[in-house]
């Protein structure tokens, strides 16, 4: 079988859980069948790259996402499958699949409908990206829910879908890479101080993160927020979480905060979850969060908002503490995950307990091989239907 995984995120450009998915799921299958990566960008040596076709340089930037598209669909006549990540390739696996007369599988990472947000980042953009998604989901021959929230998402968003057509698979770990590193290089150079609650990931509203910064006003004294946070999906989110973390401060410290606004080296970024008493994941919408797996794999428990599929990973009061989340009770939402966070820092032994139930989760329930398997039955189930 030889397949062509069509991706915007390929290493070294990987920003978001889709593009981790797509690198650690294309390593494994390659072990089994032939997996041609086409992804968007510069040349790699490990994947067939394809930039925005110079007429369209001065484009909005969802037309040159179709530019790209295009340029994929003409590279993939010789495969007998194609498998897209994202409404940024959805076009190129529709499109191909028609034109090469081949199936179409499609991931679904997350859905347009349920991120209205966007249309505050790409205006007319996210009107294209919504009838790109929805016109691939609907001529999809399989696509892959990555939790069982999401497949229900996916059906509640497209109607027109035959449930028949839904599987879930969900993402995975590399539990080899992320383990516990008993190294304090990394949290000793930035001056961090025990305990420290962890959050990973971009400015967006998706992952509640002013949410995170207003409720570390409540924290316990002494509790430290670290944040890895960059690209801002606007200016005006970007500017709204620089005002929350400076609220944060005046009322308990400069040292209350620590943001790193520049990405973080995974190694670095290991050690500051492997010695964080808790990953905060306040997200308020979350297919399933493929960092909680991460800050699991190396034995961290997680306090995580009760959404999407993150009730898929994070086990309560087993592996971490759920919040749940109500979009119309911000503030007790962020009491709340307060709350959660304090109830960790009151009983350290407990959070150290939940961290090892964390790793022990995502070494049985998410290895990469294991989903490898799955995801090329439903290949097999596309190709023959």
């Amino acid at each position: 079988m030889r397949i062509g995984m069509l991706t915007k995120e390929w290493p070294p450009d990987v920003y978001g859980g889709a593009g981790v998915h797509v690198e650690h799921l294309a390593a494994q299958l390659r072990r089994k069948i032939d997996v041609d990566v086409h992804c968007f960008g510069e040349p790699r040596g490990d994947a067939f790259s394809h930039a925005v076709p110079a007429s369209l340089l001065g484009a909005n930037a969802a037309i040159q996402t179709l530019g790209v598209d295009l340029e994929m669909v003409d590279a993939t006549a010789d495969v007998e499958l194609l498998h897209s990540h994202t409404w940024y390739a959805n076009l190129a696996g529709h499109i191909g699949a028609l034109l090469h007369g081949i199936p179409h599988v499609l991931t679904a990472h997350s859905l347009e409908p349920l991120r209205p947000w966007k249309e505050e980042q790409l205006g007319g953009g996210y009107r294209v990206s919504s009838w790109v998604e929805r016109t691939a989901y609907e001529g999809a021959a399989r696509i892959i829910a990555v939790s069982h929230g999401m497949r229900a998402d996916v059906l509640a968003a497209y109607p027109n879908v035959d449930p028949d057509k839904v599987a879930v698979v969900h993402n995975g770990i590399d539990t080899s890479v992320y383990r516990p590193d008993p190294d304090t290089t990394a949290v000793d150079e930035l001056g961090l101080r025990s305990p420290y609650v962890l959050f990973v990931g971009r400015i967006t509203r998706q992952k509640g993160i002013v949410h995170l910064i207003n409720a570390a006003r409540r924290f316990d004294d002494g509790v430290q927020l670290v944040l890895c946070a960059s690209s801002p999906d606007t200016k005006e989110i970007g500017e709204e979480t620089s005002a929350a973390v400076d609220q944060l401060r005046a009322e308990r410290g400069d040292d209350s905060v620590v943001w790193l606004q520049e990405p973080v080296p995974r190694p670095r970024l290991i050690q500051l979850f492997s010695h964080a008493l808790a990953f905060a994941c306040p997200s308020i919408y979350e297919p399933l969060g493929i960092v909680n797996l991460e800050a699991m794999a190396c034995e961290t428990a997680v306090v995580a908002s009760s959404v999407g599929g993150i009730p898929e990973v994070v086990v309560d009061g087993d592996t971490g503490l759920l919040v749940p989340y109500d979009a119309a009770e911000p503030r007790a939402f962020e009491h709340a995950f307060a709350d959660a966070v304090n109830t960790l820092a009151a009983d350290p032994a407990r959070a150290r307990t939940m961290g090892a139930a964390g790793r022990a989760r995502a070494v049985s329930e998410f290895g990469w091989d294991a989903i490898a398997d799955q995801t090329i039955a439903v290949y097999d189930a596309a190709l023959h239907p």
